[in-house]
């Protein structure tokens, strides 16, 4: 039987610790620096996609951010980033959804996310996403996305992917956002494997 993408994520973060998994960071430089170049406010309100147990929310509530959520297929993964921060968990918006059936409560003005968009694969499952970010991002909303490049992995936590460049990830957004900057990363994994992936920051045009 074919696992449901809740049960692999879930399976995955209850086998692995954070810093275990291939995407872990001990400091989320690249997501700060992205942030920093477009000089965005610490009290815009902030989405980070697939967020998980990654410690930009750290990063963000040391840095003086306010209005942070953090979105994760898997509930474990939020839970040990909840445990990581203690009371300062408290601070923060949580919420164990899958990207593609997720109906945000409310607009963003930043859409972060870092390594979750590659992992669909169908041109539904991209389609469900654009559908909630349109629902989730308010006019002029910086999206801030992070992929495999097309000389990155082929696969990832013994899953799929689609590689992107700018182009495809803009064709993927649709006219509705405007490409503002793109560049790439070479993320090393903590086993020291190299990774390549590229950033893309798009600005959500008015309604």
């Amino acid at each position: 039987m074919t696992e449901e993408p809740q049960q692999h994520w879930d399976r995955v973060y209850s086998d692995k610790a954070p810093s275990e998994v291939s995407w872990f960071q001990s400091e989320p430089r690249p997501s700060l620096t992205a942030l920093a170049r477009f000089d965005v406010p610490h009290t815009t309100p902030f989405v980070d996609i697939g967020g998980g147990a990654s410690n930009l929310v750290d990063a963000l509530l040391a840095c003086g951010w306010s209005d942070v959520t953090v979105v994760d297929i898997a509930a474990p993964a939020l839970a040990a980033a909840q445990a990581r921060l203690g009371e300062a968990a408290a601070g923060v918006f949580w919420e164990a959804a899958d990207i593609t059936r997720w109906n945000p409560p409310r607009r963003y003005r930043v859409w972060h996310d870092r390594a979750v968009f590659h992992f669909l694969t169908e041109p539904e499952q991209r389609g469900a996403y654009r559908r909630a970010l349109l629902e989730g991002t308010a006019p002029d909303a910086l999206v801030i996305i992070a992929t495999f490049a097309p000389d990155g992995p082929e696969k990832c936590s013994d899953l799929p992917v689609q590689r992107h460049d700018a182009a495809s990830l803009a064709a993927a957004l649709g006219s509705e956002f405007t490409l503002l900057d793109d560049w790439r990363e070479e993320h090393l994994t903590p086993w020291g494997a190299a990774q390549k992936f590229i950033w893309c920051v798009f600005r959500r045009d008015s309604d």
